[in-house]
Formats: structure tokens, sequence, C-alpha cells
């Protein structure tokens, strides 16, 4: 009998209308959820842990890195053999690659959600969590660290994103590919991520803030951002990392000062490598001191820079650091 503990966050998956109301709130609780399955999942022990309850917009850094804490208490019990975690689909993505970041134990961590909310008859919830619950009751689902399951497919947290606003099969793993899939009782492993990274954190840093470029951007939000008290900030920038002109004058002084500005691109497949002068190119970024996130979406860069802050180990080993979870150097 395996036995899997199902950890509840909230998200469209355990929200419905609210009575009288035209607004659809997270108010179903996990032994709900766990109550409408479809799935007898024979040989499964499920035990229900409602950890929050909340839409996922409104999820922070500390609380994403309390999460990932808790998944990582309830895995060194021997008796678990893995988690499921029930989260809405906004910002999944960057809680399950905290927890992939944070998470000591191989066993599997399994994120898992919907689109439809639990009052909608046609509701993709029971089904997404029944897949999700025999990934994290596979031995082949070991050692992949967190990932997400939906839509039968399984995806790898450091690469999946979020793609499309409503469509059930929303989540995509862009220049990569899912690592499996669900077929019914089975589940299928087709590969594991090569590009693995542990940060032993005891605290996260939650000031870093995330900047998108468009043609023409200025670097006033860049200066206000760091003004205001921001430790570290992600561009995301056009291309391989590059950025309209200002910019490397204005990053220059801000490293100088011991913040780290992080260049990812806003490309949704690629590295960023810096290649071009004439301003405020790739080169020239560089020559100021940005750091850059190689195939690390500008998400998934700052959730890695507020955990690597959060061991307050130098701008050195910040870099170090940060250049190996990106791939940029050998791990």
């Amino acid at each position: 009998m395996s036995k899997i503990r199902l950890i509840t966050t909230g998200g469209t998956i355990a929200s419905s209308r609210k009575e009288g109301s035209d607004r659809v709130v997270a108010n179903v609780s996990g032994a709900e959820l766990k109550a409408r399955l479809h799935d007898p999942l024979e040989g499964i022990d499920i035990e229900v842990d409602d950890f929050c309850s909340v839409g996922s917009f409104a999820f922070d850094l500390p609380l994403a890195f309390s999460l990932a804490q808790h998944i990582d208490t309830v895995l060194a019990d021997a008796e678990c053999d893995g988690v499921v975690v029930t989260h809405g689909t906004d910002t999944m993505e960057e809680s399950c690659y905290m927890a992939d970041l944070l998470v000591t134990s191989n066993k599997p961590v399994v994120f898992t959600g919907a689109q439809r909310h639990a009052g909608d008859p046609d509701t993709d919830g029971p089904r997404n969590i029944a897949e999700a619950v025999r990934v994290a009751a596979s031995p082949q689902a070991r050692g992949l660290g967190a990932v997400i399951v939906f839509e039968q497919d399984i995806h790898a947290g450091r690469e999946v994103t979020k793609a499309h606003t409503s469509r059930v099969d929303t989540f995509r793993s862009n220049g990569y590919g899912k690592l499996g899939e669900v077929d019914g009782k089975n589940v299928f492993v087709y590969r594991k991520p090569a590009q693995r990274f542990h940060v032993d954190a005891q605290e996260v840093v939650p000031e870093v803030e995330l900047m998108k470029l468009a043609m023409g951007s200025s670097p006033a939000f860049l200066e206000f951002a760091v003004a205001r008290g921001a430790r570290a900030v992600v561009i995301e920038a056009f291309g391989r990392g590059n950025a309209p002109n200002g910019f490397a004058d204005a990053i220059a002084p801000i490293v100088e000062r011991g913040v780290p500005v992080i260049v990812a691109s806003r490309c949704h497949e690629g590295r960023t490598r810096p290649i071009y002068g004439g301003g405020s190119g790739g080169k020239d970024l560089a020559d100021a001191g940005v750091m850059f996130s190689g195939d690390l979406s500008g998400l998934k860069a700052r959730i890695l820079a507020s955990v690597l802050l959060g061991r307050a180990e130098g701008m050195d080993q910040f870099r170090r650091d940060f250049e190996r979870a990106a791939g940029i150097s050998a791990i």
C-alpha cells in the first residue's frame, strides 16, 4: 500500500462560485476534493493535509517557501511515499520550482490543479488529482524533483510554464518537452531532468523584482525598484539578452552597490548569451556586471535569486551558485 500526502493550498481546483455572488473563491476542503475523486486508486492510501486555502494569485514568496519547507518535513516521514500538492495554476510553476530547489528528499513531489473550478460540471480537478496521485505513488517518479502533472502530462518544475489562460492543457515545457505521461493506471517516464540544483536555505528574500522590456523601455522602473529596497532585479530583456539604450549605464552603479541584476530573455525558448554591443547590448550589460540566466525564464530566475539571497553569503558566492543553477558553468 502506497501512502501519499495530499497537501492542499486552494486555487481553482478547490474553488466554487460563492453563494449569492458572481465570484469564484477557494472554499473546498481537501477532504471534499478527495471525496470527489472518480478513480478508486486501488492500493494507494491518501492522507489529506490542508496547508492553506487561497487563490494562487495571492501566493507570495514567503508562503511558497513555507510550502516547500512543509513538503520537505512531510517527506521526512518514512511512511510517506510521496506528496501531491493542489495549487492554483496562476503561480503553480513558481511554487513548483521553489520546491524543486529546496526539497531534499528524492521522493516524488507532484503539483496539480484545475482550470475549471470545482463547481463546474466539467471540472478537470478530479482526474488531475488522480493522475498526480498515480505519479506520486510510482517508483519511476523518484529523483525527478518537483513536477507538475496536468492533463496526463508530467513536466519538470524548472522547465514548465503556464501557456494558456483557460485551456485545460495549459502547461508546456517549451524547448524541452514533457518528462512523461499518465495513461490510465500506468505512469511512463521518458526522460529525467539533467539540470537539478539544490539550495540549502533557511529563509527567502522576497524583495526581488521582475521587469519586462519593450521597445524603448527606460531604466526608470529599475532605478525605482532599487530605490524602494529591491535586493535584486530580474530583467526580461530582448533575444539573447539585450536592452534599450541607457540600461548598461543605469545598471553599473546598482551592481556596484551589491544589488544583483539578472538578465533573462523574454523569448520562450533559447538561452541568454552576451554577444552584441552598441550601447546596451548583451556585451555592454555584461561589462556593467549583470548575470545572465541561461535558459531559466525570468519567473524561475526570480525564484532562484530569492532563495540564494536567503543564504546571505555575499555577491561572489551568489553569482557562482546562480550561474551553476542556470547551467552557465559546470555543476
